[in-house]
């Protein structure tokens, strides 16, 4: 297909992302090839590993094409991005559990669905572009396709802070937050690609790797772990409010943009999930929110403002400063019969 190149190379199987003037965003056909290539090569002896790239210096993948889910969704049909979700989710657990070393290599934007490829491959490597967020709050939406994960085990608020301002990380923070493994510089990654082609030995890329730059965010650790520590939502913008440091104010005028709701259930998704070792619990709390995003949360209304009309004006459900926490639980309440499953065909 035109959008995705997927084949073997050598001893690797290779996923291409090939809509650079798109930012590589990610289509329901897209996701379905590469479940359908992991299907595949999971039993390929002469696939050794696999190799996720991107055309463009642009993006790997800057999210999920939404523009589909946004006119089903106006239309009442919310069928269709349940169905979307929980196959790419379906994909995202098959990403993260492949038992064969993935590599990806991360220029330019990584965002939202994009994360859901590249970060939860066994050796990722970022390089000079590389820009990583997780900035679905902004929409109404949790970061979902396991990203929760992520920003549950980053170390110690971090993820509480980077999901719910939607802030970038250049690769020194993508790899101190555990969204990255190898800083490497994007000029030698053709070279690595076409040696991991012919070897199939992922230990190339230990060799390759370089110094990885300092973490902005490492500067930052004190006060994040000082202010996102809270419970829920509230506890958070007040703590923020009653101070008058810089950090506190840019803080709060990031959190100002974004859905409450969806920070509220973001944080408590983050919460549910830190103990946990695999990606399937992760999974299955964001689809919990997903399965009621259109008809209940903030979505469609984020959509509207930020990529269809583009006012930038959003009309959320919520206060930034009155969530009430049964908000946050309707939407994270178990979902009997409708539950993520992760068999096809479900």
């Amino acid at each position: 297909m035109g959008d995705i190149n997927i084949r073997k190379v050598g001893k690797t199987g290779r996923i291409t992302f090939t809509r650079p003037k798109a930012l590589n965003a990610m289509s329901y056909e897209m996701c379905i090839a590469i479940e359908d290539a992991l299907d595949a090569w999971s039993d390929d002896d002469q696939v050794k590993m696999l190799v996720i790239d991107a055309e463009g210096e642009k993006a790997f993948c800057a999210g999920g094409d939404i523009a589909e889910l946004y006119e089903t969704g106006k239309a009442g049909n919310f069928a269709f991005g349940q169905k979307f979700w929980a196959d790419e989710y379906r994909m995202n657990a098959k990403m993260f559990e492949f038992y064969k070393p993935v590599a990806s290599f991360m220029q330019g934007f990584t965002m939202g669905g994009g994360v859901g490829v590249g970060c939860h491959a066994s050796h990722r490597v970022v390089g000079e572009s590389s820009q990583i967020a997780m900035p679905e709050c902004g929409i109404g939406l949790v970061p979902d396709v396991g990203g929760s994960y992520i920003l549950a085990h980053a170390p110690g608020r971090l993820g509480e802070y980077l999901g719910l301002t939607a802030s970038r990380l250049a690769a020194g923070d993508a790899i101190l937050a555990g969204f990255a493994d190898y800083y490497i510089h994007e000029k030698n990654w053709p070279e690595l690609i076409a040696k991991l082609e012919e070897t199939g030995d992922w230990t190339l890329i230990d060799a390759a790797a370089e110094p990885v730059p300092e973490a902005a965010l490492a500067t930052q650790e004190d006060e994040i772990n000082a202010f996102f520590g809270g419970e829920a939502l509230p506890d958070i913008v007040n703590a923020l409010k009653a101070s008058k440091s810089t950090f506190a104010e840019a803080a709060l005028k990031k959190l100002s943009r974004n859905s409450p709701l969806a920070m509220g259930c973001t944080l408590e998704i983050i919460h549910r999930v830190r103990g946990t070792e695999t990606l399937r619990p992760a999974l299955e709390q964001e689809y919990r929110f997903t399965y009621r995003a259109m008809q209940k949360g903030d979505f469609l209304e984020g959509i509207r403002a930020q990529i269809i009309d583009k006012d930038r004006n959003p009309s959320w459900k919520h206060a930034l400063s009155a969530l009430p926490a049964t908000a946050v639980s309707q939407m994270l309440m178990p979902l009997g019969e409708a539950k993520l499953t992760f068999e096809k065909g479900d």
